[in-house]
């Protein structure tokens, strides 16, 4: 059976910009698969590729066997697509702004009609349909435009950042409905910066940094890879470096140990990685103290979706996020320079 998405090589620049220097990976029919990655990683770059919303510069973009690239019309027909920040016209209720996109897919009233009851069902929504779009909460409002997507009951349903910004509820509402929408054979592509959702919701999963792939598979079998449990210490709440490369290089000695990792960006907390089933904690906090350092604190954990990320960049996902989040202020700052000047 051929893949629902298929993706070779793709390449995509803005200006002189790189957004995404050659990403590959397929999704399965039936699947909830997940682009994983901070912001500026590429991930909404490649999903508008695929949606036909951007041309690749280079690459193989396919749609259940169609491609992007030279029949998008086709491609269009067979996917849904939920963009990260919600458009909705104020002015119309949930309900009335169903039925006009429901004409736009020309899909005739009364199947239309069912179709509409059944989402808004579905989603939680019927209390909201007859109130103005202008009222919803955010929550309201991304699942309002995720029924929108949905509407033509495509065979593709990709989500930008699904859940962004929203509270605790809404954000499992709309886990509960994705998984719906897999159990009834609809397979969905999305990106988020979240681990616990893609970890939550994905059957496989593309880690993507700096416009590439740096891992792919399922959440169990990237989490497997990286080996044995994680172990978070802070010396002190901001650690000094001479204190961190000590305790780095004591650790490492431990037979018990993998690695050891000085995160500077968190303090000089160290991240280690130590074998399973190990008695760690004792024996770290003994060789601590003997050498004079004091522990402000300590935790150990299976490992995670974070810690996949950390063995392939050496940062955190989080570190990742500050770091594109400086560079976007520092860009910001060097426009507004160039028109005061």
């Amino acid at each position: 059976m051929t893949a629902a998405v298929v993706i070779e090589h793709l390449q995509k620049r803005y200006g002189e910009t790189p957004a995404v220097q050659d990403i590959s990976f397929s999704v399965e029919r039936g699947e909830i698969f997940g682009l994983l990655g901070p912001n500026g990683a590429g991930k909404t770059t490649t999903i508008r590729c695929l949606c036909t919303l951007a041309k690749p510069d280079s690459g193989r973009v396919e749609v259940c066997g169609i491609s992007a690239i030279k029949q998008p019309k086709q491609v269009r027909r067979r996917l849904g697509y939920v963009a990260q920040e919600v458009a909705l016209d104020k002015v119309l209720t949930g309900r009335e702004l169903l039925r006009l996109q429901a004409a736009l897919y020309h899909i005739p009233r009364a199947i239309a009609q069912d179709r509409i009851q059944q989402l808004l069902t579905a989603l939680n929504l019927t209390d909201y349909a007859d109130q103005k779009t202008g009222t919803y909460s955010g929550g309201i409002r991304r699942r309002i435009d995720l029924a929108a997507g949905l509407l033509h009951q495509p065979d593709l349903l990709v989500l930008d950042e699904p859940t962004v910004g929203l509270d605790i509820e809404s954000r499992f509402v709309v886990w509960e409905f994705l998984r719906q929408l897999k159990a009834a054979g609809t397979t969905v592509l999305l990106t988020s910066h979240y681990l616990e959702e893609v970890d939550a919701l994905a059957d496989r999963l593309a880690i993507i940094d700096g416009g590439r792939v740096i891992a792919e598979g399922t959440p169990s079998q990237l989490k497997d890879q990286v080996g044995g449990d994680r172990i978070t210490l802070r010396l002190r709440e901001f650690t000094p470096e001479e204190e961190a490369q000590k305790a780095q290089h004591s650790l490492n000695a431990l037979p018990f140990v993998e690695t050891v990792i000085v995160n500077p960006d968190q303090g000089n907390s160290l991240n280690l990685v130590v074998q399973r089933g190990s008695n760690a904690l004792p024996q770290i906090q003994e060789t601590l103290t003997a050498i004079g350092l004091p522990i402000f604190s300590l935790a150990q954990s299976r490992p995670s979706l974070d810690d996949v990320y950390l063995a392939a960049t050496g940062r955190t996902l989080m570190d990742a996020e500050l770091a594109a989040a400086s560079t976007r202020d520092l860009k910001k700052e060097q426009k507004q320079a160039m028109k005061t000047a």
